[in-house]
């Protein structure tokens, strides 16, 4: 960006003495054009319209807006400026359903050439979107195939467009398959829809394709005019096929046939589950069903079922954190707690801290709903609530089992609560989950849920707060400069000694365009010291706490995110997704 920068003074745009002044004043080698603008010396409206002077006179592509995201400057609010100067539209493509029908009007081949989607199309119009909207070939040749109708050029970034487009390429390599599909159903009667043969080829399709992809559940949908399956790959939803509207009926009965659903029950939720060998694998699928609008949406878990446990030094866990934690699982009796969202890898921990500390010595009874992992050695309990065992009643029988070691999948409410803390207060050790922010509001949520203080801070010996970031795809990482604010708001949690560089992942083939691929966790961890259980007992305040174990050496998630973005591991984008200051 160097080369912006040099115009910008040539043009007038930035003083050359007062950034010479800026730089020798703060001592900052790194200048991004982001750090220009939060220190006053350069416009936010006179650098747009710099940049949008630029490519009208051909002195830059259009490809330098994307560029500019790693700039610190609002690629989105810039791409507006733009459309707002040319008199067209601006789109954003995330928040826009593309017609399935209208893929089969342009060759895919001529739309990824030319960085363009036909989005909508009505009796007179036709909006396209492109990439660059200067580029006037690119333009005839999508114009020549709807010659009777006005053509609407829209503008999007540029990125947005490569991922439909790649949405877009994949249906193309399914269209001749989707077209036999609808034919067989075409041919099927509609009570026999579900045994159709190509139903079948379609859900195995679909399986495999989120299965190689490395995703964690399946979402089946229907809107109003297509049939959309979406997988969740590193905790964000991707768009893997469009079909036809008319796929969904037989694709959902065929669906609950195998997880043994009522197929003609669509106006309550359902739940029900499958197995099946994928790719030589053998994987269970949790399926969820529940009515909407228009239909019903599908989610089905993917649980592979030889997956190996991950041990916990296999978890990310900085040095400080994993010491403090495997202390605490090491304890003879009290509540260790693992807190988090839904989806943050709580349960994988408690596997592997349970894989730890196990001993033939000691018997240990687990309380799950589900058993996700069967583990060797280790009592597991199902929670049944039609049948009456729910965690509070399989709690109490576990105490009559001669325990030494008890893992509670979820504390859901004040009676599991309440027993858990009387099992680690006669000598068990207690391992289990709960739902909070970070790890000192743990503390609350159990006085909130009526357990009186001087018991918490008796039976808790330890917490950890947890998030999953994604992990730069090592095939495309490459080095990034981030903006002068985020800069500034993070540098408390870098060391002075440490060197400023962060990543990013431009984006290949084997990170599906993303960047990212796989995860790790980031975390905190809260080690209840006599100081802080005491504190904890006098009904301290949250801030008093968060004072004392800053003082105890506590890391908190962010530090840790800031650390592994440092490290190369993740983006500071990442970190701000998942973790607060």
């Amino acid at each position: 960006m160097h080369k912006i920068i040099e115009l910008l003074i040539k043009e007038g745009i930035v003083n050359k003495n007062d950034l010479i002044n800026y730089i020798s004043n703060n001592n900052n080698s790194i200048i991004s054009l982001g750090l220009l603008i939060d220190s006053g010396l350069l416009n936010t409206e006179s650098l747009y319209e710099f940049i949008y002077k630029s490519i009208r006179k051909g002195i830059f592509s259009f490809d330098i807006v994307e560029s500019l995201d790693q700039e610190g400057i609002d690629t989105v609010d810039l791409y507006k400026y733009i459309a707002k100067k040319l008199n067209i539209e601006y789109v954003d493509l995330s928040n826009k359903e593309i017609d399935s029908t209208l893929l089969n009007k342009v060759p895919t081949s001529l739309l990824l050439r030319n960085k363009a989607i036909v989005l909508e199309e009505d009796d007179i119009y036709v909006l396209v979107v492109f990439a660059d909207p200067f580029d006037m070939a690119a333009q005839d040749a999508i114009n020549r195939f709807f010659p009777k109708k006005i053509v609407k050029i829209g503008l999007s970034k540029a990125q947005d467009i490569k991922d439909k487009l790649i949405q877009i390429e994949t249906y193309e390599s399914l269209k001749s398959y989707v077209e036999e599909v609808i034919q067989d159903l075409k041919s099927t009667s509609d009570s026999d829809d579900e045994e159709s043969p190509a139903v079948l080829k379609l859900i195995d399709l679909i399986l495999k394709s989120s299965i190689v992809a490395g995703a964690s559940d399946i979402h089946i949908e229907v809107t109003e005019k297509n049939c959309i399956v979406r997988d969740r790959v590193d905790g964000m939803l991707q768009q893997r096929f469009i079909f036809d509207k008319i796929v969904f009926g037989p694709l959902a009965s065929r669906i609950k046939l195998l997880s043994n659903l009522d197929i003609a029950e669509r106006r309550k939720p359902q739940d029900g589950r499958f197995s099946a060998n994928v790719a030589d694998k053998e994987f269970d699928f949790r399926v969820s069903t529940l009515p909407t609008l228009i239909g019903e949406s599908i989610v089905m878990r993917i649980l592979d079922k030889s997956k190996t446990l991950i041990t916990l030094e296999d978890m990310g866990m900085n040095d400080v954190n994993y010491n403090r934690f495997k202390e605490g699982i090491s304890t003879p009796y009290g509540i260790v707690l693992v807190t988090g969202p839904t989806g943050s890898g709580k349960t994988t921990t408690l596997y592997a801290s349970l894989n730890a500390i196990k001993s033939v010595k000691d018997k240990i009874i687990t309380v799950e709903d589900p058993v996700e992992y069967q583990m060797n050695g280790i009592q597991q309990v199902q929670v049944n609530n039609s049948a009456g065992l729910t965690f509070a009643s399989a709690l109490r029988s576990i105490l009559r089992q001669d325990p030494d070691k008890i893992m509670i999948g979820e504390i859901r409410d004040a009676e599991t609560l309440r027993i858990a803390i009387q099992a680690a207060m006669t000598g068990h050790l207690v391992l289990s989950t709960l739902h909070t922010n970070d790890a000192i509001s743990a503390i609350y949520r159990m006085i909130d849920m009526g357990i009186e203080s001087y018991l918490v801070s008796g039976s808790l010996v330890a917490i950890q707060a947890q998030r999953l970031v994604r992990k730069i795809c090592p095939n495309c990482k490459e080095k990034i400069t981030i903006g002068g604010s985020i800069l500034s708001e993070i540098k408390e949690y870098i060391p002075k000694d440490r060197e400023i560089q962060f990543y990013k992942g431009k984006g290949c083939k084997l990170c599906y365009n993303t960047g990212y691929k796989g995860r790790e966790m980031i975390s905190e961890v809260l080690t209840v010291s006599n100081e802080m259980a005491r504190m904890v007992a006098n009904e301290a305040s949250k801030e008093e706490l968060t004072k004392q174990a800053d003082a105890e050496g506590f890391i908190s998630m962010f530090e840790d995110g800031v650390g592994k973005a440092l490290d190369g591991k993740t983006t500071i984008d990442e970190i701000y997704r998942v973790a607060r200051l």
